[in-house]
């Protein structure tokens, strides 16, 4: 099977569009000479606010918006025709932003960090902290991220498969316990790599000793072609029975991965975590594939009618426990899921099924997810 190996994804566009960041200095006369770059169209402060600028002299009107805040906000024009605003200082973190220019959607022109989904896009930047955080790229050993391409048997799509190997894989001769992540909604298989930089997180959790050496495994979550491979088939969507997200985790995935990487085919070397949508789908396969997967993590999982979708481990919470070596769920305490999150918890508790519900701030965001990996992550395969 082809794949393609990378060690570092930088991802950038720029577009033609009536707004741009703060003009840079005039570029030098001559063709093909070269060009200085407009600075990206914001600035982290000594306090971490963070200003935002964008040179917009035609507009009326434009926002600026992004997981950093929960509404967007409205900028203010200087005479010079460039909007600014100030936001209040953030925890450090990396974050995402974009504008609206005249009731246009836009992102920063001017900033390379571009987070990619499978419906929209936007730019992002990072407030750093005192001390390198868990998600930063430091000194020590990396693995390495490639990408596969498979054809789903149970959907009879072309779909890929974003995979790391932990520092050390090419030389050894050993199999490895393996992590399957999935992705949110609107995201697609990159995700945790580009935005939520799960290779780091487990690069730096393995030099520190705190997590075991495994394998990750971040598939396209959604029944249909990988977004990157097909945007033309229009076909209708798929549904299963009792299954709110359909997906091709246990029929082509596991063995794809198995066949493909010196991955352990014991259950209690598999592991499944996701956010949101894939917290559904971690749920959904995780707790009706208790020979399959002994660990699971939900992170601010969307639940939908528990009390069906996972009938049997709740009948039967003796034999879950037996099985489950670990089990969390994680939510932030401002996230519009927060109340069905509870709801879980309660009914867990209720039917005995054994787990940890981790309650943490804020809302629905890539921050809490990378500090959700970070903590589960060293809790595996012990």
């Amino acid at each position: 099977m082809r794949h393609l190996a990378i060690a570092a994804i930088l991802f950038g566009f720029s577009a033609m569009l009536p707004a741009q960041a703060p003009p840079a200095a005039p570029a030098p006369a001559g063709r093909g000479g070269p060009r200085p770059s407009a600075p990206p169209a914001y600035k982290v402060n000594p306090d971490r606010t963070v200003t935002f600028r964008l040179h917009a002299p035609a507009a009326a009107a434009v926002t600026v918006s992004g997981d950093f805040i929960q509404t967007p906000q409205s900028m203010t024009k200087g005479e010079d025709g460039t909007w600014s605003f100030t936001s209040a200082p953030l925890r450090p973190a990396i974050y995402d932003y974009s504008f609206t220019v005249d009731g246009l959607r836009i992102n920063d022109p001017s900033n390379p960090l571009v987070k990619t989904g499978d419906r929209s896009s936007s730019t992002m930047f990072e407030v750093k902290g005192d001390k390198p955080a868990p998600y930063d790229i430091q000194a020590v050993p990396h693995g390495t991220v490639r990408i596969e391409y498979y054809t789903s048997k149970k959907f009879e799509v072309p779909k890929m498969v974003w995979v790391y190997t932990p520092p050390g894989y090419e030389t050894s001769t050993a199999k490895y316990p393996a992590l399957y992540l999935l992705h949110g909604a609107g995201d697609t298989e990159a995700g945790w790599v580009t935005t939520g930089h799960a290779n780091l997180i487990l690069d730096n959790l393995i030099a520190e000793g705190k997590a075991k050496p495994m394998i990750l495994v971040m598939p396209y979550g959604r029944p249909a072609p990988s977004a990157t491979l097909d945007l033309t088939t229009g076909q209708a969507p798929v549904t299963e029975p009792g299954v709110t997200f359909p997906n091709d985790l246990v029929e082509d995935v596991v063995p794809f991965a198995e066949k493909t990487y010196r991955i352990s085919a014991r259950a209690d070397d598999r592991a499944i975590a996701g956010l949101s949508m894939g917290g559904n789908q971690t749920l959904q396969v995780g707790l009706t594939h208790l020979d399959v997967f002994h660990y699971i993590g939900a992170f601010s999982p969307v639940v939908i009618n528990p009390e069906q979708a996972f009938k049997d481990a709740l009948a039967d919470p003796a034999g879950a426990n037996r099985r489950l070596k670990l089990f969390y769920v994680y939510i932030g305490k401002l996230d519009t899921l927060y109340a069905s999150n509870q709801n879980l918890d309660k009914l867990l508790n209720e039917r005995k099924v054994k787990h940890t519900f981790v309650e943490t701030e804020e809302w629905h965001v890539w921050r809490n997810w990378r500090d959700y990996l970070a903590d589960f992550a060293p809790r595996l395969f012990r």
